[in-house]
């Protein structure tokens, strides 16, 4: 069987097509930084020891699970916008604002890291939305703006896990 690959699909939408392929273009960004955060945090949820070992491990379950749904959103946005998502993990790796997993931190460390991507992956978020209002598309923003209250509320809960 041939291998095809993905072109860009003609579709009718209020937003021109130049828009919403620099859409598409932003929103592979946040989808390459929700996979790489996606795997680090699964990546730490299966190798977090110590005192925090109960907590971590069942936060990081939420925050993998919940990243995973939202990941499959982000693709399909891309799709319906009439182009082909990012494949690859090279890609991934390019387009991420996230760093890959290099290690295994102490499980406090492993919570600040994830606490900081949360907010890099907010920051990525917030310009895309600057785009999707700036091309009059409000589906993308809305889509990004849930998404962004999601990545704080997931980075302040990190957070707390170390409040004194």
């Amino acid at each position: 069987m041939a291998n095809q690959a993905t072109k860009e699909t003609e579709i009718k939408s209020a937003v021109n097509r130049d828009d919403r392929k620099a859409l598409s273009k932003r929103l592979g960004e946040v989808l390459a930084t929700s996979y790489v955060l996606y795997h680090k945090i699964h990546a730490y949820h299966w190798n977090v020891v110590g005192p925090l070992f109960y907590a971590v491990h069942k936060l990081t379950d939420e925050q993998y699970q919940d990243i995973a749904a939202a990941i499959d959103e982000i693709a399909e946005r891309v799709r319906a916008l009439g182009f082909p998502t990012p494949v690859g993990l090279t890609s991934y790796m390019q387009n991420s604002v996230v760093e890959d997993v290099s290690g295994l931190p102490s499980a406090e460390d492993m919570i600040k890291e994830l606490a900081a991507d949360h907010h890099k992956l907010s920051e990525q978020m917030r310009k895309a939305v600057e785009e999707a209002d700036k091309h009059d598309d409000v589906f993308t923003a809305d889509l990004l703006t849930s998404r962004i209250g999601a990545h704080e509320e997931a980075a302040w809960m990190l957070t707390s896990l170390l409040s004194k």
